[in-house]
Order: C-alpha cells, then sequence, then structure tokens
C-alpha cells in the first residue's frame, strides 16, 4: 500500500487514552483517567437539542457558527471577565479540541516553534507535530508552584519561536495563573513578538482566587495576540455534545472562513442550540457541579493526607496531581498500566502529559466520590 505522511511518525501518541481502552476491555474498572464529568447534562440543555431535531434544524450555518450561539459567548464573557467581546470574534468549533488545532494551524508553520507546557496537555504537542511544526517543552517545576517562569520561557527563543501556549486552570496540573504572572507572560509574548494560545477551558472551574483570562486582558488592551480556546465540555457537562470556541483577533475574518470550511464547514446545528441554552439559560446546574467537584477534592484530598501521600493541592480544574514516584520506579507509564490490571484502577500517567510528568499521576476528580475514594485507597502509601 502507499505510505502514511512521514511528519506522522512524529506524533506522540496519547499515554491517557492507551490506558482508557485497556480498561474498557476490563471487567469492573473504576474509571479516574479520563476528564469527564459525572454530572448529568441539565434538561433545558437536552431540550433545546431535541427541539432542533424534531423542527428538523439540521441544515448548514455559517462557518462561524449561528448567531445565536456567538452572541451568547460573547455576553457570558463580557458579564464574566468584564471585556466587551466582539462576536465576530467568536467562532465555533468541534469543542475545545479542534478550536486548539485551528488555532495552532492559524500561526504555525512547517519548522515553527511553539512553547508547550511540561506537564500540559497532550494536544498541545500533538496538534503541531500534526502541521509539521515543532512543540518545545517548558517545564513547570514543583520548587515554582508548578507556573511557568519568564527566566526559563526567556532561554527557550529561537528564531523559529512563533507562539506560547497558556493553559490556565491546567490540565493536569490544576494551577491557576494570577493576574501579576498573567500580564508578565503577555508581556513577554509582546516583546518577542509571539501569539499566545490560552487554553481557558477550565475558566469556570477555580477553587482559590478567580480565574484570570488572557483572552480578555487581551482584548480589554485593544491588542491582537491572543487566540483564546474554550469549550462547554466541562462546565455543562457536555464532552460528547462538542461545542467549542476560538476567541479570535480582528481582521482575520476571511483566513478563519477559509480554513473552517476546510477543516469542518460547521458545528452540527442541534449541538449548537444546546450550546445557547447552556449560556443563556438557567446556571444553577453549573453551581451543583462546582459544588459536587470542591467536595470530591476535598474529600480526596483529606485521604490522601491520610494516607501520607504527596499531591499538588488543586487551584481550578477537577483534576489531583499525585505524586507516586516512591512506587513507579522511574517509569510511571508502566507502573499505571499495572496498577489497572491488578487494581482495576484507571488513572492517568503523568509522563503522558511529557517529561516532567515522570512520577506522577493525574486523578480525575469529577467521578462519583465513592469511585474516586476506592481508587485513592488502593494507591501505594510513601
Amino acid at each position: 500500500m502507499p505510505q502514511l505522511s512521514p511528519h506522522l511518525k512524529t506524533v506522540p501518541g496519547s499515554g491517557i487514552r492507551r490506558i482508557f481502552e485497556i480498561a474498557l476491555n476490563l471487567e469492573g474498572v473504576t474509571f479516574l483517567a479520563v476528564g469527564e464529568p459525572d454530572m448529568p447534562i441539565a434538561p433545558h440543555i437536552a431540550e433545546a437539542a431535541k427541539r432542533a431535531w424534531d423542527d428538523d434544524d439540521t441544515n448548514y450555518t455559517a462557518n462561524a457558527g449561528i448567531p445565536a450561539l456567538r452572541h451568547a459567548f460573547a455576553d457570558r464573557f463580557a458579564a464574566v471577565h468584564g471585556a466587551a467581546l466582539d462576536p465576530e470574534r467568536v467562532w465555533v468549533t468541534v469543542g475545545g479540541t479542534q478550536a486548539l488545532h485551528q488555532a495552532v494551524g492559524l500561526v504555525l508553520g512547517p519548522g515553527d516553534e511553539v512553547l508547550v507546557p511540561d506537564p500540559g496537555y497532550t494536544t498541545f504537542s500533538m496538534s503541531p507535530r500534526m502541521l509539521s511544526a515543532v512543540p518545545v517543552p517548558y517545564a513547570l517545576r514543583p520548587e515554582a508552584a508548578f507556573l511557568p517562569e519568564i527566566e526559563r520561557l526567556e532561554q527557550l527563543i529561537t528564531p523559529r519561536t512563533r507562539a506560547l501556549i497558556v493553559n490556565s486552570p491546567s490540565n493536569p496540573l490544576g494551577t491557576v495563573v494570577d493576574e501579576a504572572l498573567a500580564r508578565e507572560l503577555l508581556a513577554f509574548a509582546e516583546r518577542h513578538d509571539l501569539w499566545v494560545i490560552s487554553d481557558e477551558v477550565y475558566e469556570q472551574l477555580t477553587w482559590g482566587g478567580p480565574h484570570v483570562s488572557l483572552t480578555a486582558l487581551d482584548t480589554a488592551a485593544g491588542g491582537g495576540r491572543v487566540l483564546g480556546v474554550f469549550s462547554l465540555s466541562k462546565t455543562y457537562a457536555m464532552t460528547g455534545i462538542r461545542i467549542g470556541f476560538l476567541i479570535t483577533p480582528r481582521g482575520i475574518d476571511h483566513e478563519l472562513r477559509t480554513v473552517q470550511e476546510a477543516m469542518i464547514a460547521c458545528v452540527s446545528v442541534p449541538d449548537q442550540r444546546a450550546g445557547v441554552a447552556a449560556l443563556a439559560g438557567d446556571q444553577s446546574a453549573v453551581e451543583a457541579a462546582r459544588t459536587h467537584y470542591r467536595g470530591n477534592l476535598e474529600a480526596a484530598t483529606a485521604l490522601l493526607d491520610e494516607r501520607g501521600i504527596r499531591y499538588r493541592e488543586p487551584d481550578g480544574a477537577f483534576y489531583l496531581w499525585i505524586d507516586v514516584s516512591h512506587a513507579s520506579g522511574g517509569d510511571v507509564a508502566a507502573w499505571a498500566e499495572r496498577f489497572l490490571r491488578e487494581q482495576l484502577v484507571a488513572v492517568a500517567p503523568g509522563s503522558a502529559f511529557g517529561a516532567a510528568g515522570e512520577g506522577w499521576i493525574r486523578v480525575c476528580a469529577a467521578a462519583s466520590r465513592a469511585d474516586l475514594l476506592h481508587g485513592l485507597s488502593l494507591l501505594p502509601a510513601p
């Protein structure tokens, strides 16, 4: 048969998906590896999608999405972040994943470099490789509270550096960038004339201070440097409905219309109607989910403290970043697979998020509390 494109060999596989797919073939597994909320979708969201199907509201839309959804996102963004957002800058995507890939494709060419967090979400490195670009990891170190360090970012700049990816709240770490650091990161990008791709998918899930949106800071300053990645998946328990948003600078509508047409044409109309209902409708389910996740995290960290297992206290998102280096023997991916097969508990190996994640695991605290505490009770204590 003909050969596949050579650049595919450079795309790293997902260590999270490997664990997940093994788990699917086992009986009685406790799933803590994938970021899947266990809360049900709010009835008014499901009803909006059902109504679209019943009304045969199933035709093509504009590449950017239906106006009602773009306006609903802009209104919610302004209410939450205090920055007026032109709905024309809002592009509806197939989840945050497509928004991220679209952003990367807009600013990177073959051989261009993008600075990506390590540990960081797997697609931060996968998407650039899919485009023959080069992800350059910047380490998020425990001694720096797992936050970006400007002086270390400076050392990674080359003539090929074109963009910086920032993820706050962080998946997998649960870190949140405060306003001072956010402004430092934007100033760093300006010094080196970099694009900033800001993944803010977990913006509504913070547990200490508020979420600081780099997209909003850039918008308020009248800039055009930040591409914002957002999603309804985690906030509204809509992971399979696949509604995301890419917030872009003004003046690139023609290019965006072209690349959106080439990639997806448009997002499913019933899904978009569900998105309008989520953003513009009753928000009580969001608060109920926040209370549930917060309670899970408190119960989980209490158990880890009791067992003497080291972890990072999360400031946002619904993950626990847990140190198992005392048991993993320098290969946490192999350890996680053994742990799955022996204890029937699926956790994500930290090395799936980058080399700096060796010795750690990510546990999703959005599972049922019983499953979460059961899985953590089986982790080996030091």
